[in-house]
């Protein structure tokens, strides 16, 4: 059983806990929109050989609005694969956390996991804590996690400004093509919606 499903801070009502059975695959997209603080708390547990986790999230924030995501993947049979991508943008005063956590049981050989979380600071106000952790106990697995914590390319600034286009276009291009992986899973409604 396949299932798609998108859930905004401040709009809907996310479960905590996700348990796929085998065979199930789940593609879940987090949206923290501007302007709504609030946290997701979720637990995802893996309990079935074969099953798929595509998770992601995407986070815009402005003035004193705070967001957290707590993310614990939980791989407790083997061949099973997860993937995770956050991406997002923090400007004013605004404060984000994410704490993400694979576990991975004794016993559960084969299993693929990813983790990721790219984070924009568009003010020198704002504040961005990643934490990514993987918790492994077995030995026949591929699993990585990452995190970036960054700004605004001024070389990418510089050139498309040399080729006509003014500083708001440009930041503007920067910040769509750097959210782009997550925004792309969006129907019309939802990106209206974040954006």
């Amino acid at each position: 059983m396949d299932r798609e499903l998108i859930y905004v801070l401040g709009r809907d009502e996310c479960p905590s806990t996700f348990k796929l059975a085998s065979g199930q695959r789940l593609k879940a997209t987090l949206l923290a929109p501007r302007g709504v603080s609030g946290s997701f708390d979720i637990c995802i547990e893996l309990c079935g050989e074969g099953a798929e986790l595509d998770l992601a999230g995407i986070y815009l924030c402005e003035g004193e609005q705070k967001v957290d995501f707590r993310i614990n993947v939980r791989h407790l049979v083997g061949n099973c694969k997860s993937t995770q991508l956050f991406k997002g943008l923090a400007d004013g005063k605004s404060r984000l956390s994410f704490d993400g956590l694979v576990y991975v049981a004794a016993g559960a050989q084969k299993t693929q996991a990813l983790q990721e979380n790219h984070s924009l600071l568009l003010s020198g106000d704002a504040l961005v804590q990643s934490s990514p952790q993987l918790e492994i106990y077995a030995d026949d697995v591929v699993c990585s996690h990452g995190s970036t914590i960054g700004s605004l390319s001024e070389e990418e600034q510089f050139y498309m400004r040399s080729r006509g286009i003014d500083e708001a276009t440009a930041r503007e291009l920067q910040i769509r093509s750097f959210l782009s992986p997550v925004l792309e899973r969006l129907g019309e409604e939802d990106l209206r919606f974040i954006l």
